[in-house]
């Protein structure tokens, strides 16, 4: 294996997430073909090529800045790394037109990258006063002013209750509606802060952090179909994993986990056989052995280090055939 990495080498701006589990789980090693199914800045990505010496990592991202700013960082590793523009829901035909069948692993890191949240002209950030886009891949055709434009009153109150899980979603859904009859579109991160402000009562602003955080989590997930292609993209990865081979999965939130907490339980299941039939007629076998019994936090150390990793989970697993 190569060297250990330090903080002062990652890429600057960018603390990835929960570095040694994710190796301790994934195994890189000499010659192995390992996925970066979301580059980012490529810190996580950094750490795996220094330890597959003779190996390949593709990297995936549908951010194009991201994937230019990350090829950038990694250019010393050569054709090693090979980077791809793309959304990881298409794992299959990406590594399809890369003519690989098999790997050896993936990695998902999930969710909205630091860069994305500090770069205020992509409009992820609820505490700066930016446009609504909160688009990761700029090609996709509708952003997060869009949507509050367009959506119905009932459609919103739903967005806002399944994505961002908002006790207050039909109060916040209404707030926004009353906005754009009296005043036009909200078309800035301002404007919706103020809207959700009105809309909470005081007492429930007072608790469990920014009150515009679930609307903007909500939004993001609607714009960039981010659940979908989750499951898509877990499907497609776990299809193409060797035997032996690891997928490790950093999650955020709630909704995100549990997509990986089910998949990962039914393809580890074998027969689903009812209990009544004494021999086994569904044929099925599990194709993945859990390795994580439970979804594992960052430490003390590392949240007081880096505090965007205090929501992180990881999850992992082994392909059995």
């Amino acid at each position: 294996m190569g060297r250990q990495i330090r903080q002062s080498e990652e890429v600057p701006g960018h603390v990835p997430v929960m570095v040694k589990e994710v190796l301790d789980f994934l195994q890189p090693g000499p010659g192995k073909v390992l996925v970066d199914a979301t580059l980012g800045m490529g810190g996580h990505a950094r750490a795996i090529l220094e330890r597959i010496p003779g190996g390949k990592l593709i990297g995936i991202d549908q951010d194009a800045e991201a994937v230019v700013q990350a090829s950038k960082a990694l250019a010393p590793f050569g054709d090693a790394f090979i980077p791809v523009k793309g959304n990881f829901a298409e794992i299959e035909e990406i590594l399809q037109n890369l003519q690989l069948n098999r790997v050896d692993g993936f990695l998902f890191d999930l969710g909205v990258s630091s860069y994305q949240l500090d770069c205020k002209r992509r409009g992820f950030s609820y505490r700066d006063d930016v446009l609504l886009d909160m688009r990761m891949d700029m090609d996709l055709p509708c952003t997060a002013a869009d949507l509050l434009q367009k959506l119905s009153q009932k459609e919103l109150t739903f967005l806002f209750r399944r994505y961002g899980e908002e006790r207050w979603a039909s109060r916040i859904a209404k707030f926004i509606s009353n906005y754009r009859l009296k005043h036009g579109p909200v078309l800035r991160s301002s404007q919706l802060v103020e809207i959700i402000r009105s809309a909470v009562p005081a007492a429930a602003r007072r608790r469990g952090g920014h009150p515009a955080k679930r609307i903007f989590q909500a939004l993001r997930i609607a714009v960039n179909k981010e659940l979908e292609s989750l499951s898509r993209g877990l499907d497609g990865a776990i299809g193409r994993l060797r035997p032996g081979g690891r997928i490790v999965v950093l999650s955020y939130h709630s909704l995100e986990d549990e997509i990986v907490k089910k998949t990962f339980r039914d393809k580890a299941r074998g027969c689903i056989c009812p209990p009544e039939i004494p021999v086994c007629i569904c044929g099925k076998n599990p194709s993945l052995k859990i390795l994580t019994r439970r979804v594992l936090f960052p430490s003390r150390e590392e949240e007081s280090r880096n505090p965007r990793a205090a929501s992180a989970r990881l999850r992992a697993a082994e392909k059995l055939f």
